[in-house]
């Protein structure tokens, strides 16, 4: 495998899978290009998992019957819930067949991100990336914007299913109060970013114009489905961003998120944050700044700008410095082992690794700079598990095939000096995956 090839595949994909090392070696930007073309069928890995409305309507079932802290009394169904859906995700991420659109769908998600530190979101996390950011990957961004805001497990994670104007029937008859959780993340972390332009008082505005929207509960039509709660709508004409919002229920959300989405520093906090997840830590000026007017002249069209970046020279010329994340780790590794996960100790590891799945710390995702991940026990404990998958492959495997699939000549000479060296193929294979060049993408 060429260098080009092998950063192809590990900075645009998951690491090299069988089948795809001669291809983008060939032709590495038109392997990744076509795959924004094929738009891959939903993974069959997914056919028995429930939707976010069965699981959000069997939650909320639960909740209903129980007393005290809801979020440390989840019944024994919602972790198994969880654990199915974490293992076929990194199932389909090992055996995908467009590992540039998986990477997309993770970016995504964890840009949206919903987290299982909120307990309340074990049974959803899983649903919530396969219905609100999949079918959305190579769609649009506002879209994308609508659907997460809109799933029962944001609306649960941010507490805005109950959120409720203070000028309200709601809140006059019931006592309840406005939430800004999600009004606030969404300015902060899903579009217009930290330095966006915005005050408190849009954050304020904005928890107005939310306010109704919500989950049916069993009782009600369609429940766990989106619901508009108009007696918890705020009344009266909102300001956000200097634009007037009249009166007009669940459509005032609807406008505002459309004008979030086409919003000048949306395009500009998108932008850095693609580039720096695939590029660099501290991403090329000029690529974002051609990211940014790709999302703002395609309307936030994600194929278009997921081409930019792909077609952009700063995207293959730049260093390899990005460390791979835990669950990129061990996806690349499975990937080159061409072994595919079928039970929860794959779980287990990330857990020990540092990354479950859908367990971000916060609703800002996970750190996407080398310094979060890069600590002397972080490392350690990717040395022991590289020798653990070894130790697992080792029998019938040769070392030297193993080299020339995991990295090809992105492999460096300290690698090719000492791998022969190894006291065993287990310990052959160890040293491959855990050299400084498989740990960089």
């Amino acid at each position: 495998m060429s260098k080009a090839g092998h950063l192809a595949v590990s900075r645009f994909g998951m690491g090299p899978g069988p089948g795809e090392v001669a291809a983008a070696a060939r032709d590495p930007r038109g392997w990744a290009l076509a795959q924004l073309d094929a738009r891959p069928a939903t993974s069959r890995r997914f056919d028995d998992l429930p939707t976010g409305k069965v699981a959000a309507r069997s939650f909320t079932r639960f909740v209903r019957g129980a007393r005290g802290d809801a979020d440390a009394r989840l019944p024994e169904s919602a972790r198994s819930l969880y654990m199915r859906e974490a293992v076929a995700r990194i199932a389909v991420q090992v055996e995908g067949a467009a590992p540039f659109v998986e990477r997309l769908v993770a970016f995504w998600s964890n840009h949206f991100t919903v987290s299982i530190q909120r307990a309340i979101v074990l049974p959803l996390a899983g649903a919530f990336e396969r219905e609100a950011i999949r079918p959305h990957v190579l769609g649009r961004f506002g879209d994308m914007l609508l659907a997460v805001a809109r799933h029962p497990a944001m609306l649960l994670y941010l507490d805005q299913a109950q959120s409720a104007g203070p000028e309200s029937m709601a809140a006059r008859r019931r006592g309840r109060g406005i939430n800004e959780n999600l009004a606030r993340e969404i300015l902060e972390l899903h579009t217009l970013g930290v330095e966006g332009g915005y005050a408190q008082d849009d954050v304020a505005a904005f928890a107005r114009i939310l306010t109704g929207w919500s989950i049916a509960r069993e009782d009600e039509f369609d429940p766990g489905s989106f619901l508009f709660r108009a007696r918890a709508h705020e009344p009266g004409e909102k300001v956000l961003l200097g634009r007037r919002f009249a009166e007009a229920g669940e459509d005032e959300a609807i406008a505002a998120l459309g004008m979030l989405a086409r919003h000048p520093s949306t395009a500009r906090n998108v932008a850095t944050r693609l580039a720096r997840h695939f590029v660099a830590d501290d991403p090329p000026p000029a690529l974002v700044g051609a990211l940014s007017r790709s999302f703002l002249e395609s309307d936030g069209d994600l194929a278009a700008l997921a081409a930019t970046l792909l077609r952009h020279d700063a995207s293959w010329s730049a260093p390899v410095t990005k460390l791979k994340t835990p669950n990129e780790f061990v996806v690349s590794a499975l990937r080159a082992a061409d072994i595919v996960p079928e039970d929860q100790r794959i779980v287990g590891a990330l857990r020990i690794l540092g990354q479950m799945p859908f367990a971000a710390p916060s609703p800002a995702g996970w750190p996407d700079r080398a310094e979060h991940w890069i600590g002397p026990e972080a490392i350690m404990r990717r040395a022991t598990w590289a020798m653990a998958l070894g130790a697992r492959i080792a029998e019938g495997q040769r070392p030297e095939a193993f080299l020339a699939r995991a990295l090809g000549d992105g492999a460096s000479q300290a690698t090719r000096l000492w791998m022969p060296r190894a006291a065993s193929a287990s310990d052959a294979i160890a040293l491959v995956l855990a050299s400084p060049e498989f740990q960089r993408r």
